[in-house]
């Protein structure tokens, strides 16, 4: 079949699959593996409760991923704003019935299953704001005007995952948000405005901050000031990244993930009992197998031939990047402690599900890397 009366063949899903990038996921598989492994150490050499479940949701998302991937990306474009007002309507629903855990009303109970929708806001925000500006020519980028669209879109979830509340997610979409902004051609006098605006209403945010997102800021500060209370968790976290060494205690005998001293050892700070474990190789070779997917990434988002692929495949390689750089910086008391998960290695499902959709997006990205796409989203070419 051809498009727009060019003789042109189609790709067929076989074709789509072949050219799907094997490598790319096979790394996906490597960095899941080690998830899987210190989800079995975090439960003491059992693969209840945590591994199993883990295992059955990368097999969900492996299959999520290469249906998204052998999707036509035109599809994607067209779709990209539904998509957006229907996860925001899900934070709404949070917002005035969403199911409350760990302090935080942050889930929707579908009964079966705990869905975060601020978490899928992640992808969904990316491909809103690329549909937004692949559809703009670039002097309409630089005019003020055209900006309040997708500020606005920004802007709605970010208020939403504020009040749940969530800072870690608010923050990662501002900053993947603002990347997309400045790969579309927006100018840099903007971000200034914007960051000098930030800083002069510091005073008045700090007002508006819940106290216990107050008191972690004030513990990363100074963590020693409360030992037992708000400093305990960074303290442990820091105490198990020493002792792992160079090369590690060795699997499962780690002694702060072991006897409990080290808290949510298996979503927030599992990076800590894997360096404990495996020392600073086994960190560095994490953050190894980290720098190839991001690399690959972004080879794959420039290799594309059309401006929403290009921004679909930078906005999830960002999200990807703000996951693992956020936790681990987080971790080791770089930056207060928010709860975000270490990408493929922590549990959770709407986290894992999340990854995968994106991850697929990517993929999408390079099998329909020579689609051309025109402003109005017709497509001119395979």
């Amino acid at each position: 079949m051809s498009i727009n009366g060019l003789n042109r063949p189609q790709l067929t899903l076989g074709r789509k699959l072949w050219q799907i990038h094997w490598l790319f996921v096979l790394l996906l598989f490597v960095t899941a593996s080690i998830g899987f492994a210190m989800l079995y150490s975090a439960a003491n050499g059992s693969f209840d409760p945590w591994t199993t479940r883990q295992l059955m949701r990368f097999a969900a998302g492996v299959i999520l991923m290469l249906a998204v991937a052998v999707t036509d990306i035109r599809l994607w474009l067209r779709y990209a704003y539904g998509f957006y007002f229907v996860i925001l309507a899900m934070l709404a629903a949070v917002e005035y019935g969403g199911a409350i855990g760990m302090g935080a009303q942050r889930w929707i109970d579908l009964g079966f299953i705990n869905v975060q929708p601020s978490e899928l806001m992640k992808i969904a925000l990316v491909l809103a704001l690329a549909r937004y500006f692949h559809g703009c020519r670039m002097e309409d980028v630089g005019r003020p005007l055209y900006l309040i669209v997708p500020i606005m879109l920004m802007a709605a979830p970010v208020t939403l995952i504020i009040r749940q509340p969530d800072l870690g997610t608010a923050v990662m979409l501002i900053i993947a948000s603002a990347t997309l902004f400045y790969l579309a051609g927006v100018r840099l006098w903007v971000f200034v405005a914007v960051a000098l605006t930030g800083l002069l209403s510091a005073p008045v945010i700090w007002q508006f901050l819940r106290d216990y997102q107050r008191q972690r800021v004030l513990t990363f500060l100074n963590p020693e000031n409360d030992p037992l209370g708000g400093g305990y968790h960074i303290i442990q976290s820091k105490i198990a990244l020493g002792s792992g060494g160079l090369f590690g205690k060795g699997f499962m005998q780690g002694t702060q993930g072991s006897l409990n001293f080290l808290p949510e050892k298996q979503t927030d700070f599992i990076f800590t009992m894997l360096a404990e474990e495996f020392g600073l190789v086994g960190g560095l070779t994490l953050l190894g197998l980290y720098v190839l997917l991001l690399t690959y990434g972004f080879a794959i988002s420039l290799r594309c031939q059309n401006q929403f692929g290009r921004l679909v495949g930078m906005g999830v390689t960002t999200t990807f990047f703000l996951y693992f750089f956020i936790n681990i910086a987080m971790v080791m008391g770089l930056i207060p402690v928010v709860g975000v998960p270490l990408p493929l290695i922590s549990y959770g499902g709407t986290a894992m599900m999340t990854l995968m959709f994106g991850f697929g997006l990517l993929l999408g990205v390079y099998v329909h890397r020579d689609v051309r796409i025109s402003r109005r989203g017709v497509g001119e070419g395979v």
